[in-house]
C-alpha cells in the first residue's frame, strides 16, 4: 500500500467521514456556475467562467492555496469550453476541500443543479491545486477526470459582506427552491452502520485518497 505523509493521515481520516456525505440541492431553477458562484462568494465578476481569472487580476487578491469563500477557477477543456467556477465552503486538509457549485453533476437525470459541500481533492504534483478531482454525483465518488485550474480568487471585505447578505436572502429564495436538500450519503457508508464500521469505511477511503495523491505526486511517500 502507498504510504501517506503524517500531515495527511489524521486529517484525511476526518475528511473521509465528512466528504462521504455531500449535500446536493435539487432546485426548480436551472443554475449556471457563474451566477451561483457570484451569489455565494460575493465576488463581483461577470462573464464566462473562463474569463474570471484574468478579470480578477488587479481587482481581487489571487493565489494558489484554498481559503473558505474563495472561488476556484477551472481552465476550459474540450468538453467544458466555458470553464467552471466553484466556491470553497471548507478547507479540510492541505489536499482536500469542500466546495459548493452549480451545473456540474447531473442529478436526477438533469443538470443545472446546486451541489453544496462536496469533495474536491488536489492531485497536482506540486501541491498547488493546479490539478484537481471533483465529486461526481452519479459515481457517488470522485469523478474519473482530473481538471486543470488557474487558481483561487479571494474575497475582499465587500465580497464577504455581499455573500453574507446574499445567503440571508437565499434563506427565502434559493434554499426555498431546493425541494429536497437532504444528505446523500455515499453507498460505502450504510445507513445505521455502527461507529466502528463507519471508521473502517473512512479508513478505506483515506487509503484511497492518500494513494491517489501519492500517485499524482510521483510515487510512495514515507511516514
Amino acid at each position: 500500500m502507498l504510504k501517506r505523509p503524517r500531515a495527511l493521515l489524521g486529517s484525511l481520516a476526518v475528511a473521509a467521514v465528512v466528504c462521504m456525505a455531500p449535500l446536493s440541492a435539487a432546485a426548480d431553477t436551472y443554475w449556471q456556475c457563474v451566477p451561483f458562484a457570484r451569489l455565494i462568494s460575493g465576488i463581483q465578476i461577470f462573464g464566462d467562467a473562463r474569463t474570471w481569472w484574468q478579470q480578477a487580476v488587479g481587482k481581487y487578491e489571487v493565489g494558489f492555496q484554498p481559503k473558505t469563500g474563495a472561488v476556484l477557477c477551472f481552465k476550459p477543456t474540450e468538453r467544458m469550453k466555458l470553464g467552471h467556477v466553484a466556491v470553497v465552503s471548507q478547507v479540510l486538509t492541505d489536499r482536500v476541500v469542500q466546495i459548493s457549485h452549480a451545473n456540474w453533476s447531473p442529478i436526477g437525470g438533469s443538470r443545472g443543479k446546486i451541489e453544496q459541500d462536496v469533495t474536491l481533492v488536489d492531485v497536482s504534483p506540486a501541491g498547488d491545486w493546479s490539478l484537481v478531482k471533483v465529486w461526481y454525483d452519479p459515481n457517488r465518488d470522485l469523478g474519473g477526470s482530473a481538471y486543470q485550474t488557474y487558481g483561487f480568487i479571494y474575497q475582499d471585505a465587500r465580497a464577504q459582506q455581499l455573500a453574507s447578505n446574499n445567503w440571508t436572502k437565499a434563506g427565502n429564495t434559493v434554499l426555498a427552491m431546493a425541494q429536497s436538500a437532504a444528505n446523500q450519503v455515499a453507498s460505502a457508508v450504510r445507513p445505521g452502520a455502527g461507529t466502528m464500521a463507519v471508521l473502517d469505511q473512512a479508513s478505506e477511503t483515506t487509503d484511497r485518497i492518500g494513494a491517489l495523491i501519492a500517485a499524482a505526486t510521483g510515487g510512495s511517500r514515507n511516514d
